[in-house]
C-alpha cells in the first residue's frame, strides 16, 4: 500500500512540475518581452510625432504590424499570449519588470541606437 501511495505521490508530483511550461500557441516570456519593448518604442515615437490623433492612429497600426511581422508573430498569437500572461499577475510583474528595464538602458545608452524595423 506504502509503494502504490509513493508511485501515486511521485506521478502528482512530477505532473505539477511541468506546470510552469507556457501551452502550445503561446509565446515564451522572452518573445513577449521583445514583442513589447518594440511596441513600448514605437508608441512613443508616434506620440512624439506633430500629427493629428487620427492620423497617429492609422499610422500606429502600420508600424504595430511591421513589428508583428520582425518578430514573427500573428497578432492574435499575441493577444492570446497576453491574455495567458494577463491570468498570473506575478509573471505579468517580472514580464513589465524586464520590459522596463530594458528601456531604462536602451534610454541610458543613447549611442548605442537600434533598428526598430
Amino acid at each position: 500500500m506504502k509503494r502504490i501511495l509513493l508511485a501515486f505521490l511521485f506521478l502528482v508530483f512530477s505532473f505539477s512540475c511541468d506546470s510552469d511550461r507556457t501551452p502550445s500557441g503561446v509565446l515564451s516570456e522572452d518573445e513577449v518581452v521583445n514583442v513589447l519593448i518594440d511596441i513600448q518604442l514605437t508608441e512613443g515615437m508616434v506620440g512624439a510625432l506633430p500629427i493629428s490623433y487620427d492620423s497617429s492612429q492609422v499610422l500606429y497600426a502600420l508600424m504595430e504590424k511591421e513589428i508583428f511581422i520582425k518578430h514573427g508573430v500573428e497578432d492574435s498569437v499575441f493577444v492570446n499570449s497576453m491574455r495567458y500572461y494577463l491570468e498570473d499577475a506575478r509573471k505579468m510583474d517580472q514580464i513589465y519588470s524586464r520590459v522596463i528595464d530594458s528601456l531604462v538602458v536602451r534610454e541610458s545608452n543613447p549611442a548605442k541606437k537600434e533598428d526598430l524595423f
